[in-house]
């Protein structure tokens, strides 16, 4: 194929320049990355490896000679025509002679009015408007029968035109066969053969004659393609140079390197080759000539030196050799600038920089040095600005996508580690290079490489001034993390110093999530930094500070679970356009990873016991749930007391002043959990400020939750018997809470009350027995039960003294506590009966063995009649019996209703008859008419037994009557 189309031949016509001309593209075309030139030596080394297998004997290499106001040409030995003649001669040979073209060196000189006009404008102007440089037809010499078309139509219409006649290809192979015979001294020739040349390629499809000669001079062909190629490279290098000497300030320099820059980074060897030698002469060129006259700008030098530096590893040997050779001259540069422009008052600081540089150098041969890529950062780092140091970074960071080949890939993890190490405080755009770092771990595919990418992430999250913004940076991307986000968390490779640190600011992220109001969404900062969490549990890099941490972790990530019961990830605030490529799975909520992160903590801390109590009394499954969650930190605090004092301890003495803090399910899980963490005998060293005072102040708060946790915890403290003085002051508000409606209240404060039952004074304990004998008959079975046995415990504890001060309310005990005896839950029968006899006790009765029976009354009626006989004459006078039994027939419960009107049937027989006709029946009457409309048969039959016994006593005369009536009738008969 021809070549681009070079500038018209009357602009170059001025031009001493005979053999070379302007590329037609920029520099940083990606179409014509390999079109850079380096000097002779470099070109002909290149187009012997890279496009022919001749080869070329040692010359001497061409010299630039920059004096001012000349030009000046060397031969570089040999003539080309003779050398292409030579090469003819041996065909068939696959060694052959490269023509030594003519070297010709521009000078910057302005008066030189035939020089090529390559001020830095034009190479802008090249860069906007190629088509200004274009050749027309009328620069071509036109060869009989081709077709009049400008060079670009023909190679669009190349295959749209029908084929070639046999005269026309006769000319054209006449014509190519002239420049074979000949010199391709100027444009018009080079382009009239390329032309020639593409013309006839059109024919080989069906030209057996083209063929042959195509074949036949195949050598001929690609030696003459090769000639052009090495022109081209040279005069573009020699542009370059122009540039450099013509305009000697950084901002030239700045702007060059801005057009080889894509070319230093392209994949292609080839292109990267040549873009890397004509880098090198122009900082070689720069290195001479460069104005250091103020101000300076060099806003690239970073990315400058970064590059220079990864190709020195470049896996190509002569890319490395080149990249070598431009990195020494850069260096040069560096020392110069630096030394210009650093501030006067840092004088001793560049002493130093300067000092450290020179034992690095010696350090190295000049050869090792400049192979080394990291070693060549080393230097470089005590020159560069913080900027730089990013440019640095962020060129290494951008080229990995572009450096497939393993080599290049470790030369640059190597590079970044060693800067980081170096320079880590002296960077400033940390986000920015840690964007860049997650962005390119899915693309580097070797092990060591991507360790090292993610050890310079680990530099700078130990890095105290970076440790916030690294991990703010972190949790900023989706979760759960991909696979390699998460290989980051989970390969975290961090001194141990630092573990502490980067742990606590990772978990400080989410503790402060947890001071927002309950009704705002969930932050998403919450949710990542759980994941993260989980991550690193996984990894276990930082198992030290998990072990110094667990109290925090773990009670964290406990709030952390109560505050997403119920929650999915649309009641988390999600940064926008943070899901724009995927969808969120319903399956994944913020409970899930709040778990997740909790169950590997235990694991990890070797708490495999309490993982295993809470698995088999599904405590996960209470932790998740709404009602249960307390339940389920009940169950794991206990775990732990049990099987791991020193984790429990530690998290007690943690929660202590944390116990105030956050919202209320902040609160309420950091109150859960100390609750039960009371049982501990090191809870007693605790002062009363933070156990007892605590305490009284969740009893008194409006939240039920907290008067629970309260009495729970006093109720484990009134096992320390040093902590049972402090508790009785309470005493008041406990008695208080025995009428609340919530039956967990009551229980825990009966419960309290029986450890504290026998300290009480006569007044208090009155007060209670009161309140207690109302709680008989609680429609809750277990208030019902224990109120019975704090009244049998209040009993108990009254001193020898205070006896008949109660002895009323023992007494008015008595009836209920019978009746219950026949109630249908079997543990609130057993209580009665168990208390009745502590009654009997006090009273110093014997009671008998009917009232152990557990038959129902109603089956067992002859037993029943020892039982009221007995409680009939012991009461006679002091109770009144009957009135306190019929009270009990209108129970909601049947079996005391029926027990309650047997035993009036049956206490009838047993009672002061005239008392009870002086008072009259109607009462009881009226009570049991009422229960024979009762749905219940047996209770109608009792109802309608007992109403006879009542009936019958109503009937009955009192003796005294009959005495006094046969006095009256024998006092009558006598008269």
């Amino acid at each position: 194929m021809p070549l681009p189309h070079r500038g018209r031949g009357s602009r170059l016509a001025g031009s001493r320049v005979a053999s070379t001309s302007l590329p037609r593209d920029t520099a940083h075309s990606p179409r014509r990355s390999g079109r850079g030139a380096p000097l002779p030596s470099h070109a002909q080394r290149l187009t012997r490896r890279r496009h022919f297998s001749e080869q070329v004997p040692p010359g001497p290499e061409p010299q630039a000679d920059f004096r001012s106001g000349k030009w000046r040409q060397e031969r570089a030995g040999g003539d080309a025509r003779d050398s292409r003649r030579s090469a003819r001669a041996g065909m068939g040979s696959r060694h052959r002679i490269c023509s030594r073209e003519e070297i010709v060196i521009p000078c910057a000189s302005d008066n030189d009015s035939g020089s090529v006009d390559l001020q830095l404008s034009n190479l802008e102007d090249v860069k906007k408007d190629a088509s200004s440089l274009e050749l027309t037809d009328s620069d071509i010499s036109d060869i009989a029968g081709l077709p009049q078309e400008s060079l670009t139509d023909s190679f669009r219409r190349l295959t749209q035109q029908g084929p070639l006649s046999e005269p026309i290809v006769e000319r054209l192979i006449q014509s190519i066969q002239e420049f074979f015979n000949g010199d391709l001294q100027s444009e018009l020739e080079k382009l009239t053969f390329l032309r020639s040349l593409s013309s006839l390629s059109r024919a080989l499809p069906y030209d057996e004659t083209v063929g042959a000669f195509i074949h036949s001079h195949i050598e001929d062909i690609v030696h003459i393609l090769n000639s052009l190629y090495r022109q081209t490279l040279q005069a573009f290098s020699e542009m370059l140079q122009s540039l450099v000497v013509k305009d000697p300030h950084l901002e030239n320099l700045n702007t060059i390197f801005k057009q080889m820059d894509p070319w230093l980074q392209s994949t292609k060897d080839h292109e990267r080759e040549r873009a890397t030698v004509s880098m090198a002469e122009v900082l070689k060129c720069s290195s001479r000539h460069l104005s250091l006259k103020l101000p300076l700008q060099f806003q690239r030098l970073g990315r400058l030196v970064a590059l220079m530096a990864l190709l020195c590893g470049d896996p190509v040997k002569e890319v490395a050799e080149e990249a070598a050779e431009g990195t020494h001259y850069l260096l040069h540069i560096t020392l110069r600038l630096k030394y210009v422009t650093h501030d006067k008052k840092n004088h001793p600081s560049l002493r130093r920089a300067m000092k450290k540089c020179q034992e690095l150098l010696e350090l190295y041969s000049i050869k090792q040095f400049y192979s080394c890529p990291f070693k060549i950062a080393q230097v470089f780092e005590v020159f560069l600005n913080s900027n730089e140091l990013c440019q640095f970074v962020m060129t290494i960071l951008d080229g990995l996508k572009n450096l497939k080949h393993p080599c290049t890939q470790k030369s640059a993890g190597e590079l970044l580690i060693t800067l980081v190490k170096n320079a880590e405080s002296r960077f400033e755009k940390v986000p920015e290079i840690m964007g860049v770092i997650c962005a390119r771990l899915s693309i580097i595919s070797q092990p060591r490489v991507r360790q090292q990418i993610i050890n310079t992430v680990s530099l700078f999250i130990s890095r105290p001034k970076y440790t916030d913004i690294v991990i703010s940076h972190l949790l900023c991307h989706p979760v759960p993390y991909d696979r390699h986000l998460a290989e980051l968390w989970r390969t975290l490779d961090v001194k141990l110093p630092s573990t502490t640190w980067i742990l606590w600011r990772l978990l400080r992220k989410l503790q402060k999530c947890h001071n927002a109001p309950t009704h705002e969404k969930m932050a998403y900062m919450a949710v990542a930094a759980t994941d993260a969490l989980y991550e690193v549990f996984v990894g276990n890099r930082l198992r030290a500070a998990t072990f110094r941490l667990f109290p925090q972790l773990l009670m964290t990530l406990l709030i952390q679970i109560h505050h997403s019961i119920g929650l999915t990830m649309s009641d988390v605030a999600i940064p926008s356009g943070l899901y724009t490529e995927q969808e969120m799975s319903s399956q994944v909520t913020p409970l899930c990873f709040a778990i997740q992160a909790t169950k590997t903590l235990l694991l990890r801390t070797l708490c495999w016991q309490e993982f295993n109590i809470m698995e088999k009394n599904k405590g996960w499954t209470l932790l998740e749930g709404k009602d249960g969650h307390l339940q389920g930190i009940s169950l794991l605090a206990n775990a732990l007391l049990e099987r791991n004092h020193l984790f429990a301890n530690k998290i007690m003495y943690l929660l202590v002043p944390l116990l105030n803090r956050g919202n209320d399910k902040h609160k309420l899980t950091s109150a859960g959990f100390f609750v039960e963490l009371l049982q501990s005998p090191v809870a007693r060293r605790l002062p009363s400020i933070y156990s007892i005072a605590r305490l009284k102040d969740w009893l008194h708060h409006g939240n039920n939750v907290f008067k629970t946790l309260a009495l729970k915890g006093l109720h484990y403290l009134t096992r320390h018997q040093e902590m049972r003085e402090g508790i009785k002051s309470l005493l008041p508000c406990i008695l208080d809470l025995l009428c609340e409606t919530d039956e967990k209240i009551v229980l825990l404060a009966i419960q309290i009350l029986l450890q504290l039952v026998e300290t009480m004074d006569f007044t208090t304990l009155t007060a209670m027995m009161k309140i207690l004998f109302s709680l008989f008959g609680d429609v809750r079975p277990d208030v019902h039960r224990f109120s019975m046995t704090l009244f049998g415990a209040s009993i108990k504890s009254v001193k020898y003294t205070d006896k008949k001060g109660i002895e009323n309310q023992v007494l008015d005990s008595l009836v209920p506590l019978l009746l219950y005896s026949q109630d249908e839950n079997d543990a609130v029968a057993e209580e009665s009966r168990q208390v009745l006899t502590i009654c009997a006790q006090f009273l110093k009765w014997k009671l008998p063995q009917e009232v152990y029976c557990k038959d129902p009354w109603y089956i067992r009626c002859g037993k029943v009649g020892k039982v009221c006989k007995f409680f009939g004459k012991k009461c006679k006078g002091k109770v009144n019996l009957v009135a306190q039994t019929l009270m009990f027939s209108k129970n909601a419960k049947l079996p005391i209703r029926r027990a309650a009107v047997l035993f009036v049937g049956l206490l009838l027989k047993y009672v002061d008859h005239s008392e009870l006709r002086m008072k009259g029946t109607d009462w009881i009457e009226k009570d049991l008419r009422d229960l024979l409309c009762d749905p219940e048969p047996s209770l109608r039959i009792i109802a309608s037994q007992a109403l006879f016994q009542v009936r019958e006593v109503g009937t009955e005369q009192d003796p005294r009557q009959t005495v006094c009536g046969l006095r009256k009738l024998m006092g009558c008969l006598s008269t």
